[in-house]
C-alpha cells in the first residue's frame, strides 16, 4: 500500500455524532484509515464493507493483563472482536495496550503473544498483526536521532523481536507538540516543529539533515530498533496530532499547518526511512469528556457537529 493516512476515532465525549455518521465522514473526506481504543461494536458494525482500515485497541491495562493471563481469554476475545467481523471490517492491526504505564511494560508481551496465538489457530496472522502502541518517551537520547535508544531495554527489547519474528509493525505514539511545548520555544523553533520551511538540523552520527522534527522523532525510533537487533520492524504512527486550543502553542493555525502538513509529508517518509510512512492523526473530534490538560480536549480535526476545525485535505 502507499500512504496510509488514518485518523483516530476517540469517543470520550458525550456530544459525538453515532458511529454510522462518523464511517460516512471519514469516507467523504477521503480518511482510509481508522484507530479505535477498544472494540466498540457499534463502530465495528457501521465500519463493515466500508472499506476502511482499522487498528483495533484490546483496551486499558486491565484487558491486558487478562489476555496474557489466559490464552483461551484471549481466543474468545479473538472470536469475539475479530472473527465476527473480518474481512468485511478490513482490520489491519491490534494494539495490545495504548501508553501502557512503564511499571506494568512486562504484561504486553505475553498478552501479544496469546492474541497472535488466537490469529493463529483462526488463520489469521498472516493478515492482522499483533502489536503494542508506545508513548515517544520509551526512547532517550532521541536528539540526534541516530543516538536514540530504548530506555527500557529488558522490556522493549524482548517486545520488538516479537514483532520482527511475528511481521508486525512498532506502533509509536508521536507528538513534536509536546517537545515544543515542554521546550517552551527556547531550542525547538516553531515552523521546525510544525513541518514548515525554513530549520534544518545536522546529525552528524548519521550524516543526514532533518527539516522537522516529526522525521527526527521517527528515526530516533529507528535507531533504537537497529540497536536492538531489529532494524527490519517497520514503524507506524499510530497517533499524531496538534492542538487547535487550550494551552502554549495551540491555535488553529499551528494545528493545521501540523496536520495539513503530515498528511502532505508522509508519503515521502523520514531521511533514514525514505517511502510512505504510516501515520494516524488523532483525532477525529474533539472530544469534551477528555481528562487532564485544556488542550486534551482540542486535538480534533472536527467539532461534534462534523464541521471542520479547520480545513483540512487527504488526498484520494
Amino acid at each position: 500500500m502507499g500512504a496510509v493516512h488514518g485518523v483516530c476515532y476517540g469517543m470520550v465525549g458525550d456530544n459525538l455524532p453515532s458511529r454510522s455518521d462518523v464511517v460516512q465522514l471519514y469516507k467523504s473526506r477521503n480518511i482510509h484509515a481508522m484507530r479505535i481504543y477498544h472494540p466498540d461494536q457499534e463502530t465495528l458494525t457501521a465500519l463493515r464493507g466500508s472499506g476502511i482500515f482499522l487498528i483495533l485497541d484490546v483496551g486499558g491495562v486491565d484487558e491486558v493483563r487478562r489476555l496474557g493471563r489466559d490464552p483461551s481469554y484471549a481466543a474468545g476475545w479473538v472470536r469475539s472482536n475479530v472473527q465476527a467481523y473480518y474481512p468485511d471490517v478490513l482490520i489491519r492491526y491490534i494494539a495490545v495496550g495504548n501508553e501502557v504505564p512503564a511499571g506494568d511494560t512486562g504484561i504486553i508481551l505475553p498478552a501479544m503473544q496469546n492474541v497472535h496465538n488466537a490469529l493463529a489457530s483462526a488463520n489469521l496472522s498472516s493478515s492482522i498483526k499483533v502489536s503494542t502502541a508506545v508513548r515517544f518517551d520509551v526512547i532517550t537520547n532521541s536528539f540526534p536521532p541516530s543516538s536514540g535508544v530504548f530506555r527500557d531495554p529488558s522490556g522493549l527489547v524482548p517486545i520488538a523481536r516479537f514483532l520482527d519474528s511475528t511481521g508486525a509493525p512498532f506502533l509509536a505514539n508521536v507528538y513534536p507538540y509536546f517537545a515544543y511545548r515542554d521546550d517552551r520555544g527556547q531550542n525547538i523553533r516553531l515552523n521546525y516543529a510544525t513541518l514548515q520551511p525554513g530549520t534544518t538540523v545536522r546529525d552528524n552520527g548519521n550524516g543526514l539533515t532533518y527539516t522537522s522534527l516529526f522525521d527526527a522523532m521517527v528515526d530516533s525510533i529507528y535507531a533504537a530498533l537497529e540497536k536492538a537487533g531489529t532494524p527490519n520492524v517497520r514503524v507506524v504512527v499510530s497517533e499524531s496530532g496538534w492542538p487547535s486550543a487550550g494551552g502554549f502553542g495551540a491555535s488553529v493555525e499551528n494545528a493545521r499547518n501540523y496536520n495539513q502538513g503530515l498528511i502532505d509529508h508522509i508519503r515521502s517518509g523520514t531521511p533514514k526511512r525514505p517511502g510512505a510512512i504510516e501515520t494516524y492523526i488523532f483525532a477525529m473530534f474533539n472530544e469534551n469528556r477528555k481528562p487532564g490538560d485544556e488542550v486534551e480536549r482540542n486535538f480534533g480535526l472536527f467539532f461534534p457537529n462534523k464541521q471542520p476545525v479547520y480545513p483540512t485535505t487527504f488526498p484520494n
